[in-house]
């Protein structure tokens, strides 16, 4: 207010009502206090107390000299997760679709022939985020549960003649995981880009993006790095980087030009946007945690606890929906089985023990659990903790299996292997 701007005065009545208004919303909103849950979802996954710590510390400024240190040397972190030289790696702001629109609307413009596979939730939503580019998409469809293999992409191939291809290496919607040297080396051979959804899979399962020549990846914080959800990890290959800078019209996204936002990772270091500060440190945390533990050591351990959930779910006469042989050690979508009520156990699961899994997306809505194992996540605890919560709900609901038999499946697995 200026020296010779008049004061803001109120009635009595009014400055009562006020009082009373202010009064009023300071009431209706009641103190943080949210649950502690057990998270055996599809995500996000157990957050590391390193990582919560991380997020609690000092904020800078995006552009403080401490942050721009803290980014190369996250960048760095993330190309050795990634097993990749590639210059542009860095973290997107936003959560894993953000990677996911980032990277098909820098490769994609107007017109492009996009190949899309798809064999569940995410797939689809590639399509969609394509033709939102305006991209000519052809679909390849496989079954829920099923994974491709260059057979059935071949004749797609050769009608599409596609710019780019895109495939899901982790479908957190049914369990399977795809392989991806072979359709790499069969993409290529067709002259196009191949771009990889590992949202899911980095940082559970091996993700070499140099040695399977994958162009361009995204993935995100919330899964196997057990930090919150809000950046999105993406890498551009060489040949990736040569369309993005080659193109013809402006990309559709300012926010996620990467051609601007090279600027601002690289070592020009010009204004783009305003980083989300502190979720970089708990990524920054996160990534520690992972090459601390060692990535050998980190996939050894996901497989380990997968392998004693599926002998213990077996032992209940519970199975697996995704194909045998492609099953991802840190997401398990099981069958429902017949005559237990799907919501009932889940709700069960939720507000007696305070354990979430997920429900079936789509095709497997009401017929499959879905239940990660994810980075911290990733615990015999976690594992012994949820057996036994669900052998209880399952006796409760008359489910006839033996009582105690999945712990001691569980329990054995993990006596015969050498210590995680």
């Amino acid at each position: 207010m200026t020296a010779n701007a008049p004061a803001t005065k109120f009635a009595p009545a009014t400055a009562n009502k006020l009082a009373a208004a202010t009064t009023e919303s300071t009431a209706a909103a009641p103190p943080l206090e949210p649950p502690l849950r057990l998270l055996l979802g599809p995500g996000p996954s157990p957050v590391h107390p390193r990582v919560l710590q991380a997020l609690a510390a000092p904020t800078v400024g995006h552009l403080d000299p401490y942050y721009l240190k803290l980014m190369n040397e996250m960048q760095q972190m993330l190309r050795r997760l990634f097993s990749t030289t590639n210059e542009m790696t860095l973290a997107i702001s936003g959560t894993g679709s953000a990677g996911m629109e980032a990277t098909v609307v820098n490769l994609i413009e107007p017109g492009d022939s996009m190949l899309v596979c798809v064999n569940g939730v995410f797939g689809g939503r590639m399509v969609d985020v394509a033709q939102r580019a305006g991209a000519r998409v052809t679909k390849v469809d496989r079954p829920w549960g099923e994974v491709f293999d260059p057979s059935h992409l071949k004749d797609a191939l050769a009608l599409a003649r596609p710019k780019v291809v895109g495939i899901v290496m982790a479908e957190t919607s049914t369990g399977a995981w795809q392989p991806i040297p072979e359709i790499a080396n069969l993409v290529h051979d067709a002259g196009a880009l191949l771009l990889v959804d590992a949202v899911t899979s980095l940082g559970g399962v091996p993700v070499e993006v140099d040695r399977w020549e994958i162009d361009a990846i995204y993935s995100g914080t919330q899964k196997c790095l057990s930090c919150p959800p809000g950046l999105a990890p993406v890498s551009f290959g060489p040949r990736a980087m040569e369309v993005v800078l080659g193109r013809q019209t402006r990309v559709a996204s300012w926010y996620l030009d990467v051609s601007m936002l090279a600027k601002y990772w690289g070592s020009e270091r010009v204004y783009h946007h305003t980083a989300p500060i502190n979720m970089t440190y708990a990524l920054y945390e996160a990534l520690r945690l992972v090459h601390e533990e060692g990535l050998e050591h980190c996939y050894a351990r996901h497989a380990l606890n997968h392998q004693a959930l599926r002998a213990g779910l077996a032992a209940m006469g519970i199975t697996y929906a995704a194909a045998e042989g492609h099953l991802l050690p840190m997401l398990n979508a099981v069958r429902v089985p017949d005559g237990v009520n799907d919501a009932a156990v889940r709700t069960a699961l939720l507000e007696r023990f305070g354990i979430e899994i997920g429900g079936g997306l789509g095709d497997f809505k009401g017929k499959v659990w879905r239940i990660g194992l994810m980075g911290h996540g990733s615990r015999a605890t976690s594992v012994i903790t949820f057996l036994g919560a669900l052998e209880q709900i399952l006796a409760e609901q008359g489910y006839k299996f033996a009582h105690g038999a999945s712990l001691a499946a569980a329990n054995g697995v993990y006596a015969t292997s050498s210590s995680i």
